[in-house]
C-alpha cells in the first residue's frame, strides 16, 4: 500500500497516488499591441471617437489600432490611420509606449508622434464614430480609456 504525506501534514493511504487537487489557475491574459498616433496640428490634436459595439464604446482616443504578427509597429500605426479616418501619415518619434491591464486583455501601447502628409485628406469617420481636433481643455481623463490616460498629461503640455 502506498503511503502520501499531504502538503499540509496529513497522511494518506491507497493503492494508487492520490489524484492531483484541482487548483483554480488564472487563464492566461491575452496581451496585443496597440500603436496610435498623435497628430499635432495648429493647437490641437487628432481624436477619434470608438463605435457602438465596441470595447470602450464612446471613448475618446488617440487613433491607431492592433499591430498584427510581424508588422512592424510604425507599419502598423499608418495602416490604421488609413483604415479608419482616410488620412495618411508620416509617423516621427515615439512619444510614449505603457502599458494596461483590463479584465480581459493586457495591452502595450506604443504612442508615435506624426503629422499628415503634405497630399493627405482631412480626417473623416470611416471606421470610428467621429472624428475631432481637440484643444487641450477638451483632453480630460474620464473621456479616455484608462489606458490612454497616462500620455494625456504629455500631450496637454505640448498644447499648452
Amino acid at each position: 500500500m502506498l503511503h502520501m504525506s499531504m502538503i499540509d501534514g496529513s497522511s494518506s493511504s491507497s493503492a494508487s497516488p492520490a489524484a492531483p487537487s484541482p487548483v483554480a489557475a488564472a487563464a492566461p491574459r491575452k496581451q496585443i499591441t496597440v500603436a496610435a498616433a498623435v497628430v499635432f496640428r495648429a493647437g490641437s490634436v487628432l481624436l477619434t471617437q470608438r463605435k457602438s459595439g465596441s470595447h470602450l464604446a464612446g471613448a475618446w482616443e488617440f487613433p491607431g489600432g492592433k499591430v498584427e504578427l510581424d508588422e512592424d509597429p510604425r507599419d502598423a500605426v499608418v495602416r490604421e490611420l488609413r483604415e479608419e479616418v482616410g488620412v495618411e501619415i508620416e509617423v516621427t518619434d515615439i512619444l510614449d509606449v505603457t502599458f494596461h491591464r483590463y479584465p480581459e486583455k493586457s495591452v502595450l501601447l506604443l504612442f508615435y508622434e506624426a503629422t499628415l502628409s503634405p497630399r493627405s485628406p482631412e480626417p473623416t469617420a470611416l471606421d470610428v464614430a467621429a472624428v475631432m481636433w481637440a484643444r487641450e481643455a477638451d483632453l480630460r481623463d474620464e473621456t479616455f480609456p484608462p489606458a490612454d490616460v497616462a500620455i494625456l498629461h504629455k500631450v496637454r503640455a505640448r498644447l499648452g
